[in-house]
């Protein structure tokens, strides 16, 4: 069958997608650009939004008025808190078993599908590798899934559960075949990175240092970061690989401390102003990025500037 492919949101959806495209591709169907072309539309859906909701709406509708005969099959976090992910689609998974979707397209026989498994507390990482592509020079590795921090604005932790990670052993041999099939640059990401290794005994310095470590790979970088989760520890023990790339997107949501507060963002101004600083001392010219929400509720004038 031709199957097409639409992402919202983040690098692990990406990540997640590229898995599914490999896992049907090796079951013999074939990758489409175009939706008119496609028997089955997989769609990975993004929830933290209001916009990601109306534009995934969107797509659906789209999808029935060019080709109503598609298998739409939905996946990801918004299928996993929306009940209506059942009316719209035809197959539904959640954010934690992506990997059924190849075996519940085969079995698919015209009866609506939807296997939505709860989270629950001590869950283990979804088992998931890429092989890769020479035919671009990044390649995405997802080392961590969920959070435990319940930031108010965010629904995350109910969509993707609670923080886990990928066993260091699986992320060196998926660095190594990424490194084999073409690939110089490895960014490793998570939905909470900075909690990366917290239930494995670890933490995010063991494997970006393993990753490192891997024979090919030129550069390999993070994706965002949580200030308050990064230790001292990890800093020195990052800035001591030549391969890491000092880029860190730190995720700032706000400059006063009282709108952090009402956020529940587990750190202030001043502990963020000093990773900062420190990062600027361990590393030679750190390049960083941040995410600023405006508007928050109770925001003062005085907040906001």
């Amino acid at each position: 069958m031709h199957i097409h492919y639409h992402t919202f949101g983040c690098k692990v959806n990406q990540y997640e997608t590229e898995n599914i495209r490999q896992a049907m591709e090796a079951d013999g169907h074939t990758s489409v650009n175009n939706l008119e072309e496609a028997d089955v539309c997989i769609i990975n859906t993004c929830t933290v939004t209001h916009e990601a909701d109306r534009k995934l709406i969107q797509l659906v509708n789209r999808i029935k008025r060019v080709n109503p005969k598609a298998i739409i099959v939905m996946c990801g976090c918004y299928s996993q808190i929306n009940e209506n992910a059942n009316q719209l689609a035809d197959i539904v998974v959640g954010t934690s078993n992506k990997s059924r979707i190849p075996q519940l397209v085969a079995e698919y026989n015209s009866q609506k599908t939807a296997e939505v498994l709860p989270h629950y507390k001590g869950e283990h990482f979804e088992t998931m590798a890429n092989i890769g592509s020479a035919r671009k020079t990044r390649a995405v590795i997802k080392i961590q899934d969920g959070c435990d921090r319940f930031c108010t604005y965010c629904i995350i932790p109910y969509a993707r559960g609670r923080a886990r990670s990928k066993p260091i052993n699986e992320i060196e041999a998926e660095a190594k075949a990424l490194v084999k099939a073409g690939h110089k640059e490895l960014d490793l990401v998570g939905i909470n990175l900075s909690c990366y290794g917290h239930d494995l005994g670890l933490n995010l310095a063991d494997a970006v240092e393993r990753v490192c470590k891997t024979s090919g790979a030129e550069r390999v970088r993070l994706g965002s970061l949580e200030a308050e989760l990064i230790s001292e520890e990890i800093i020195k023990r990052l800035s001591e690989l030549d391969n890491f790339c000092p880029h860190f997107h730190l995720s700032l949501q706000s400059g006063s401390d009282k709108t952090l507060k009402n956020m529940n963002r587990l750190y202030d101004t001043k502990l963020y102003t000093d990773m900062m600083n420190r990062l600027r001392e361990l590393f030679d010219k750190p390049s960083f990025t941040t995410d600023i929400i405006v508007g928050f509720a109770q925001e003062s004038e005085e907040d906001f500037l």
